[in-house]
C-alpha cells in the first residue's frame, strides 16, 4: 500500500522545505549574543546585557510605533559592524542561520556606506562580507546543507552616495555581488533622485531592486518602475492601493497594478515586517493573499529577522496559518523567488529543479 501524500503542511515540514529569500538585511539579522560579544569588545553600550532580554528589546522597539525607537535598533547593530572581522562574523552567521532554516538561496542586502565610521573603505566592507559569506557557505556544506548566498549593495536614499555604491556593485559584480538597491525613507526621497545611478547600472547590465511601496504609496512604485526601471520592487505591498473591489466582489486592477502584474515585476513582500510598520493590520489581512490570487509575482521574505523575530519558516508558516495555504502555494512562492533572483539563468534553473524535488519529497 502506497503512503498517503501529505496535503497540509505542518510547521515542522515547512521548516524542512527548501526556501529562497530575496529581501533580507544583513544589519537586521544579527544574533543577539553576537551583538553583545561585539559591543563588549568596542565598549558600545546596549539596552540589555542578556541575549534574551536584548532580543526582546529589539522586537518591542521595532513594534512600538515610534520611528525614533525603531531606528535606534539599527544604531546598535550598525555600531558593532565597523570592523572587518566583525562584519565577516555577522555575514558568516547569517549564512548559517539561513541554511539551518532550509534556505537554499539568499540575496542579502546591506549599505556599505554605513560601515566605514572606523576607517574601513567601501571595498574593505564588501570584501569582509564576501569572506563571511564564503566561510558560511563552506561551513554549511560541510554540515550537509547546500546554500548559495549573494550580495546586494544598498545606497541610502537620504544620503548622496548612490552613484558611488552603484560603481562598487559594478566592480564587485563577478565576486559575489549580483545587484544594487536603494533603501531608507521613501517620503521626500524619491528614487528619481538617483536616476543617474540606475542609468549607469543599466548601461553595465547590472540588475537592481528598489525599496518602494512600503512607507509611501503608488507614486513611489510608479517612479521605481518607470523612470528608474527597477527589476524588482522591495516590498511593493502598497500596489494593492491600485486595486478596487466592486459591489459584485470582482477585483479590478488600475493601470499601474496591471502593468506590474502583466510585466511580472516581482514583489519582495515581507509580511511580518509589513505588520510592524503598519503597511498591513495583521497577517490575515495582509494584501499578499489578494495579490497572489490575482497572479502577481509574489515572493515571501524576512526583511529584518532580528527586529521581526522571524525566519523564512516563520514567514511561510504564518501564511499557512492565516490563509490555509498548502504545498502548491508555498512551492509557487519559492519558485517565484528563484525565478526572480539576480543569479544567472542556468544556476537558477538548477536550483528550481532542486526546489521542486524537495517539495515533491515533502508531499510524499
Amino acid at each position: 500500500m502506497e503512503p498517503t501524500a501529505v496535503v497540509t503542511p505542518s510547521r515542522e515540514l515547512v521548516q524542512q522545505a527548501p526556501k529562497v529569500v530575496l529581501h533580507d538585511h544583513l544589519d537586521g539579522g544579527l544574533r543577539p549574543q553576537t551583538i553583545i560579544d561585539l559591543a563588549v569588545g568596542i565598549g558600545h553600550p546596549l539596552p540589555a546585557s542578556d541575549a534574551g532580554a536584548l532580543e526582546e528589546w529589539f522586537v518591542e522597539s521595532a513594534t512600538s510605533g515610534s520611528l525614533e525607537r525603531y531606528l535606534e535598533t539599527f544604531s546598535h547593530t550598525v555600531a558593532v559592524m565597523q570592523d572587518a572581522d566583525a562584519i565577516a562574523r555577522v555575514a558568516r552567521e547569517c549564512v548559517l542561520d539561513h541554511a539551518a532554516d532550509g534556505v537554499v538561496y539568499a540575496e542579502i542586502r546591506y549599505a556599505p556606506e554605513l560601515h566605514v565610521e572606523q576607517g574601513l573603505t567601501l571595498d574593505e566592507v564588501v570584501a569582509a562580507v564576501h569572506r563571511g559569506f564564503d566561510d558560511g557557505m563552506a561551513a554549511a556544506a560541510s554540515a550537509g546543507r547546500r546554500i548559495v548566498v549573494r550580495q546586494l549593495l544598498t545606497a541610502m536614499r537620504q544620503a548622496a552616495r548612490a552613484t558611488e555604491i552603484a560603481e562598487l556593485a559594478i566592480t564587485w559584480r563577478d565576486r559575489g555581488v549580483v545587484g544594487f538597491d536603494i533603501a531608507g525613507p521613501e517620503k521626500g526621497f524619491p528614487p528619481t533622485r538617483f536616476l543617474g545611478a540606475f542609468e549607469r547600472l543599466a548601461a553595465e547590465n547590472v540588475r537592481f531592486t528598489i525599496h518602494a511601496g512600503e512607507g509611501f504609496g503608488l507614486p513611489s512604485i510608479w517612479e521605481a518602475v518607470h523612470p528608474c526601471g527597477a527589476d524588482r520592487l522591495g516590498h511593493g505591498v502598497r500596489i494593492a492601493e491600485d486595486i478596487t473591489t466592486g459591489s459584485d466582489g470582482v477585483a479590478r486592477l488600475g493601470r499601474l497594478a496591471a502593468y506590474v502584474r502583466d510585466r511580472r515585476i516581482p514583489l519582495e513582500i515581507c509580511p511580518r515586517s509589513n505588520v510592524q510598520t503598519g503597511a498591513a493590520a495583521s497577517i490575515a489581512e495582509h494584501p499578499i493573499g489578494l495579490l497572489s490570487d490575482l497572479g502577481f509575482r509574489v515572493t515571501v521574505n524576512t526583511d529584518n529577522r532580528l527586529m521581526s523575530r522571524t525566519s523564512m519558516t516563520e514567514e511561510l508558516w504564518g501564511l499557512v496559518d492565516a490563509f490555509g495555504y498548502g504545498w502548491d502555494q508555498l512551492e509557487r512562492f519559492t519558485v517565484n523567488a528563484m525565478k526572480s533572483a539576480f543569479l544567472h539563468y542556468d544556476e537558477r534553473v538548477d536550483l528550481i529543479h532542486a526546489i521542486k524535488d524537495g517539495y515533491a519529497a515533502l508531499r510524499g
